[in-house]
């Protein structure tokens, strides 16, 4: 295997993990922006996949090679619904925050594949057959070396996920929604006095972060598993939670950290195929990502920074 052709595979794969977990850290990093921990992002990830699964397998005559695009939608609306739970809960009722996320991440495996039999009679559905696929970029695909590496083969969702983050940090730091956003998550009381409805601001963050984490489930569902099972979303949900810490809150630092976890799991599939890499047994290729997901969040959480009112509820009379 050439130099390019080991860089192209790595870029490719990478890009494919890194999608899910890219759309579902800049989601915790709105919401942790306002002021709400969200620990449930893989339990609003599992419910954006069943959605989006169930959504193409239903539509797909319907809507044709588009179905994941739409698909993704829907998973998004779904995981807004299933946010609204912990935006409830830590909002309204004041409940712990990793409590009520903790519940998220119980609740949605159960409720997923209750539906699942209900509406299929089985555990786990059928194979989708309109997923994500690969993709060529017209014109740049045919640059030698950077085109066949970057832009042949690769995934578009996953250019779309790393555009996005872009565009989250602008709506965060330039605008009037944004600065509102961060105030109530940095001090609640001061943005209040300003007139600042600090719950409906919260509100807004979960609910983004829900959107935006069922959208990663559904992009995760029909790039990665194309199905529906218990087991489909195992753990991304707390990666991008740590790619979030990791990138200290910033909708730029988490799709870059995200990048970094997608080529960490991405390697204990394709590790096999790669000279280096190919002698080492599967299973630690397989653990590596949790791994570097402890030792990442255990040296890096001191360090980084959370919004100073982030997992504290807010109480209007004080």
């Amino acid at each position: 295997m050439s130099l390019e052709s080991i860089f192209a595979l790595l870029v490719s794969s990478m890009l494919v993990y890194a999608a899910p977990l890219i759309f579902t850290s800049i989601g915790g990093v709105f919401s942790e922006r306002s002021g709400v921990v969200n620990v449930g992002l893989e339990g609003i990830m599992v419910m954006g996949a069943f959605a989006g699964i169930v959504f193409n397998l239903e539509f797909a005559d319907v809507f044709g090679k588009s179905t994941p695009w739409v698909a993704i939608i829907a998973g998004g609306v779904v995981g807004l619904i299933f946010s609204l739970i912990h935006a409830l809960a830590t909002i309204n009722f004041r409940a712990d925050h990793i409590v009520s996320g903790t519940v998220l991440n119980l609740l949605a495996p159960a409720l997923a594949v209750f539906l699942c039999k209900a509406i299929y009679g089985k555990g786990q559905t059928d194979n989708i057959q309109q997923s994500f696929g690969k993709f060529d970029f017209p014109i740049l695909a045919d640059i030698p070396i950077i085109g066949p590496i970057f832009f042949s083969g690769t995934s578009s969702i996953a250019y779309l996920a790393v555009l996005f983050s872009f565009v989250a940090w602008f709506i965060l730091n330039k605008t009037r929604f944004g600065l509102r956003l961060r105030s109530v998550g940095e001090h609640p009381q001061a943005a209040d006095t300003l007139g600042i409805n600090v719950y409906l601001m919260k509100y807004f963050g979960v609910m983004i972060s829900g959107f935006l984490g069922g959208i990663g489930g559904a992009v995760y569902a029909q790039s990665i598993s194309v199905n529906f099972a218990a087991s489909t979303i195992l753990g991304p949900g707390f990666i991008a939670l740590a790619a979030m810490i990791f990138g200290k809150w910033n909708p730029i630092g988490a799709m870059l950290s995200s990048l970094f976890f997608g080529l960490s799991q991405s390697l204990a599939v394709i590790g096999n195929q790669l000279p280096v890499l190919s002698k080492i047994p599967t299973v630690y290729l397989q653990i590596a990502p949790y791994v570097l997901t402890i030792v990442v969040l255990a040296a890096f959480f001191g360090q980084s920074v959370a919004p100073k009112a982030d997992g504290v509820n807010y109480i209007k009379s004080k």
